[in-house]
């Protein structure tokens, strides 16, 4: 017996069971796909920011240049102050918040891949158990314990198991390559934002 049989076989809420992990599979892997291309651009526009910064280039063009660098973390902490009014006095908290804005959104949606590695598991092992308990019930109505009435009940449960662990396998990988490189952006840019306080006073004035 394949799967596509067991599947098609099994019962209402193992079938729902593993539609539900499906969804937590499609909806992780596009979050994954979704997360690379973000922090890829993230990374190009930081890098292109960082270059213009680190030349002298003067305030007013490094802030006409972060508009079009709408996913470098930089830019956008950098438009964050220079764009709306903020005290010379208050400028390193202004500074923070908008770098904590930023980190915050690199981070955006981890949350899914986060959700689905440790969720996934156990939704498959409820439809492990529940697929177990129609397998004794049959041997109740049978009064037969063969391998002929057990097996397709336990094969059945067992193919949530390992659905689970299919939709969660990858989407703890993921999480954890797009949380590293998130972090390691973080990182990168928090030194120089830093230097912007004392900067950006000086423009003010």
């Amino acid at each position: 017996m394949d799967i596509i049989s067991l599947t098609l076989g099994a019962s209402i809420t193992v079938k729902l069971v593993l539609v539900c992990l499906l969804g937590l599979s499609v909806l992780s892997v596009a979050v994954a796909l979704y997360k690379q291309f973000h922090l890829d651009r993230a990374h190009k526009d930081t890098e292109t920011f960082m270059e213009a910064y680190e030349s002298g280039v003067s305030i007013p063009k490094l802030v006409e240049l972060a508009r079009t660098l709408s996913a470098s973390p930089l830019a956008g902490v950098c438009l964050a102050v220079m764009e709306h009014p903020v005290p010379a006095e208050r400028l390193s908290g202004a500074v923070g918040r908008a770098l904590a804005r930023e980190t915050q959104r690199l981070h955006a949606h981890l949350i899914i891949l986060a959700t689905t590695g440790s969720s996934a598991p156990f939704i498959g092992l409820f439809g492990t158990v529940w697929g177990i308990i129609d397998a004794f019930r049959q041997i109740g109505a049978t009064g037969s314990a063969s391998l002929a009435v057990v097996a397709p009940g336990i094969a059945e449960a067992l193919v949530t198991t390992a659905a689970g662990l299919a939709a969660a396998i990858p989407a703890v990988a993921a999480y954890n390559h797009h949380a590293n490189r998130a972090a390691a952006l973080a990182a990168e840019i928090e030194p120089v934002a830093a230097e912007w306080p004392r900067l950006l006073g000086q423009t003010k004035r």
